[in-house]
């Protein structure tokens, strides 16, 4: 007999930039729903969808042959209206229409500060992970990253390729916004030469170019340099450089092919056990709140809580990518 809740009625949606995993949230979000007989409400391009009334009832057939899928199949959009009282307003006007009692956030921080706003309204709201940038403090694991760094690692082996066999140095930029995650683990993963991260380059490309210089004098024919998003201007550094170097330069920025693809067996199983999470969560009756993963352990915390954490690229982690 399906488990019966106090909350009836729940909505779905995914928010900011797709990740890989996030269909496996929905579904696990839509059939642990319904396990408890809960209604569950698909709610189709984030909060803009949420304002639209895009929105339609989700039976745990419709989230069949999704798991495997990249993407999400809710869409998503990025929805400025959230950041204004107007917006809210209507946002909450949407959710008692249709009686929705509970929803499911997937998204990056971005997201969350929507969902505070309407959990302040009344809304019972709980946030999922959903990001490729592994940059939400509250949490040791984000919905996507692995599934993105793995594709980033595979395409810098391919450039690493035709940067030996035409003694180049390449700047390869990868995603993260103003993370160095991505960047940090493909560095170590691909070892890169040089890696540069927002949150410890000081900026000093004479560095870069004399680690080039005396690279090459050891008789190193290639270099790679791993360069984050939010440092970013690849091309613009890669002729500075070889203007310094004489050492033909090149400039490949992966972009949003680190966001797509079938995700990996690890984003699969934290987004599933996540998404069942948030609602096991709702069914308990609890609001404005994250789910996280914590010392081997899924947890939740407040969404205020959440938001004022800090993250920091861990300092052993650093060392050893330079040390490598």
């Amino acid at each position: 007999m399906a488990e019966t809740t106090k909350i009836k009625t729940i909505g779905v949606l995914t928010s900011g930039g797709d990740a890989p995993g996030m269909n496996a949230a929905i579904r696990a979000v839509v059939r642990h729903g319904l396990s408890k007989g809960m209604k569950v409400y698909g709610i189709y391009r984030g909060y803009t969808g949420l304002m639209e009334e895009d929105i339609r009832e989700m039976r745990a057939g419709d989230v069949s042959d999704t798991i495997e899928k990249g993407g999400t199949i809710l869409k998503t959009a990025r929805c400025k209206e959230m950041r204004t009282p107007e917006g809210i307003a209507r946002a909450v006007e949407v959710c008692h229409k249709y009686g929705i009692e509970g929803l499911v956030v997937i998204g990056g921080d971005g997201s969350y500060r929507g969902a505070e706003k309407l959990a302040n309204e009344g809304i019972n709201v709980i946030g999922v992970p959903g990001t490729i940038d592994l940059d939400i403090a509250c949490t040791e694991y984000t919905i996507g990253f692995d599934t993105a760094v793995n594709t980033a690692m595979e395409a810098i082996d391919k450039v690493r390729d035709t940067s030996s066999s035409h003694e180049r140095c390449s700047i390869i930029e990868v995603m993260g916004r103003a993370a160095g995650y991505i960047a940090l683990w493909c560095g170590i993963a691909n070892g890169a030469e040089d890696i540069i991260l927002p949150e410890k380059y000081d900026y000093d490309e004479q560095k870069l170019i004399d680690n080039i210089i005396d690279n090459k004098r050891r008789g190193k024919t290639h270099h790679i340099i791993i360069n984050a998003e939010g440092v970013g201007h690849s091309a613009s550094m890669a002729r500075r450089i070889e203007a310094a170097t004489g050492i033909e330069t090149r400039a490949t920025i992966l972009g949003y092919m680190q966001r797509g693809g079938s995700p990996t067996c690890k984003d699969r199983f934290f987004a599933s056990i996540m998404g069942a999470y948030a609602a096991d969560i709702l069914a308990e009756g609890k609001t404005n709140r994250v789910v996280c993963y914590q010392h081997g352990e899924f947890v939740d915390y407040d969404i205020e809580e959440a938001l004022v954490m800090q993250k920091e690229i861990p300092a052993y982690e650093y060392e050893v990518s330079q040390i490598l």
